[in-house]
């Protein structure tokens, strides 16, 4: 019997999550099943792969071996497999990630214009924070992502979409008071004590730091929220002011009436969104269709926003 992909890609699976249980639901088989087929590998081999003396999973010597050339083989495999899966451009299957302070405002816009292109694309949505994924993107999980450039990460191919101004969020009161004085707001002048931002892990609240020139142990910790729609009503009760995502105005405006929104000064602080991928090589027609289409959408959901 020869090695065969699917040995070698269960031995990477169970060397990545290092427990049975869960490598077998990675890969979708069942855990007697998975295990079999690393026993034939071992058999195959000649020799152990895993410790089996200790409850702990350890790989042996030879395992270790063995999986540095699993990878390097299934990392091969994976560009070929992608190479001509997108030999016809942006068509079949698509496994986009986008975070979350993009996701409910840019999807509404981008994806029908995504099935006008082509009703039969196969499309798989992951909202999720930047890092969670990147991760996936970096797995295989998934195909390109929509996150805030640059994204930090070796080994991607970035394409910006658009720039996302950042506007102060405040009550309405607060903000009609500033107006009336004839005054615009600096980010260097806000008052981090005031600041109100998405919990860790969120690049929004990192950008609106760095926008502010802030340390995150310099704000109040009890009033950080997990969405922009929660962070958004605190901020019209009255509990602060926040640096908001130009693209998300019309809708969260909307659904917070008493908050309203001003423009800084000068600068006009802003992230770039861009769509990434990894550099696999290969045609990328379909990469620049999509990155077309997601531009489009961002210039038209920003174009019918207005500031106050």
């Amino acid at each position: 019997m020869n090695i065969t992909l699917r040995q070698l890609s269960y031995l990477v699976a169970l060397a990545e999550e290092r427990h049975f249980g869960r490598a077998a639901q990675r890969v979708h088989v069942t855990q007697p099943a998975l295990s079999t087929q690393i026993r034939e590998l071992e058999d195959r081999l000649g020799a152990p792969l895993i410790d089996r003396s200790d409850r702990e999973f350890r790989l042996t010597p030879a395992g270790r071996d063995v999986l540095e050339g699993a990878q390097r083989i299934m990392q091969e495999v994976e560009k070929i497999e992608t190479q001509a899966r997108w030999q016809e451009g942006l068509s079949g299957r698509l496994k986009l990630g986008i975070i979350p302070t993009v996701a409910p405002y840019l999807l509404p816009v981008a994806l029908p214009k995504l099935r006008m292109r082509d009703v039969t694309l196969d499309l798989r949505l992951t909202e999720a924070k930047t890092e969670r994924v990147l991760d996936a993107m970096a797995d295989g999980a998934l195909d390109a992502a929509v996150v805030a450039i640059p994204a930090g990460m070796p080994g991607l191919i970035e394409r910006p979409l658009f720039k996302d101004r950042f506007l102060l969020a405040a009550s309405r009161p607060f903000v009609e008071t500033i107006v009336a004085r004839g005054e615009r707001p600096e980010p260097a002048t806000l008052n981090p004590n005031a600041l109100l931002l998405l919990d860790e892990g969120h690049c929004l609240a990192d950008q609106a730091l760095e926008v502010c020139g802030t340390r995150r142990d310099a704000t109040r910790v009890d009033l950080r929220a997990s969405s922009l729609p929660t962070l958004c009503g605190m901020v019209a009760a009255g509990f602060g002011q926040t640096l908001l995502p130009e693209i998300s105005l019309a809708k969260e405006c909307a659904a917070a009436p008493d908050m309203d929104v001003m423009t800084f000064a000068e600068g006009q602080p802003h992230r770039t969104i861009g769509l990434v991928r990894r550099d696999l090589g290969g045609p990328d027609a379909w990469f620049t269709e999509l990155g077309d289409i997601l531009t489009q959408a961002g210039q038209e959901l920003l174009g019918h926003d207005a500031a106050a």
